[in-house]
């Protein structure tokens, strides 16, 4: 089964179409793009750059993916964009490639839902099973982790990271790191809790919840700095939940933490 391409798409030389490809009316796909099988263009999407997608992800009209960084930096260097398996990336959506500065990829892994305008800034590291509704914008060189909801008309800072599973509320501008399972709202984003109702959803243990409330509630009310109550943590929880947390908190950053207000 090859590749099925509407007459008004324009395919450049060089584009890698794997089979059962389809490319939908007045498509532009670029030289050094790889669609691997199954993924679908609607119609009137941009995909260019050097940009490799991965099986059986569907992209609607009028999203651009693989055009250079908005980076006043970049100087035409060749980096990259790769995106994962069966991704749902809706109306209007962009995904640009990476910055020589940034390491030269961005990247989104598999089963994720990018809603209409949404966007994923250079050098982007995105997981799997990641929302994104409509408007929300991701900044140059963040790290969302596996299974994170954001809002519509979220915005998410440069170099901010947002731990697994966490939910950030919509019309919410995320400016520090977000532990997981965190739940961030208001306008200037505030932790205001955990994602319980994502913890349930996904089938976590009854204790694992339980540790996770009161390891918050430690992380909320203890005595010393927020990275002092997360060593003590580490010391007296035996939950890989959270353990998994507190690793979060003690690892590399280059942004302070949103702390239980």
């Amino acid at each position: 089964m090859s590749a099925a391409i509407h007459p008004s798409a324009y395919v450049e030389d060089g584009a890698t179409l794997a089979d059962g490809v389809k490319i939908g009316p007045f498509c532009t796909v670029g030289a050094n793009v790889t669609l691997a099988a199954g993924v679908e263009l609607k119609s009137h999407v941009v995909v260019t750059g050097k940009t490799s997608i991965g099986e059986n992800t569907v992209i609607f009209p009028f999203a651009v993916i693989g055009e250079i960084p908005q980076d006043l930096k970049f100087d035409g260097e060749e980096t990259r964009l790769e995106i994962g398996a069966r991704n749902r990336i809706r109306e209007g959506v962009t995904m640009n490639t990476g910055t020589s500065g940034g390491g030269g990829l961005t990247k989104v892994g598999d089963d994720g839902l990018f809603m209409t305008g949404a966007h994923v800034g250079h050098d982007a590291i995105v997981g799997n099973n990641v929302i994104m509704a409509n408007q929300a914008a991701l900044a140059g060189h963040c790290i969302i982790e596996d299974k994170v909801i954001i809002g519509g008309l979220a915005g998410i800072h440069q170099f901010v990271r947002i731990g697994r599973g966490a939910i950030i509320g919509a019309v919410t501008m995320v400016t520090n790191d977000v532990i997981p399972y965190g739940l961030v709202q208001a306008p200037r984003g505030e932790l205001d809790g955990l994602n319980y109702v994502g913890l349930k959803r996904a089938g976590v243990a009854r204790a694992d919840i339980t540790a996770l409330r009161a390891a918050y509630q430690m992380l909320r009310q203890g005595d010393g700095a927020f990275q002092d109550r997360a060593r003590r943590l580490s010391e007296e929880t035996d939950s890989e939940y959270v353990s998994e947390v507190v690793d979060f908190i003690l690892g590399d950053s280059g942004r302070s933490y949103l702390t239980p207000r």
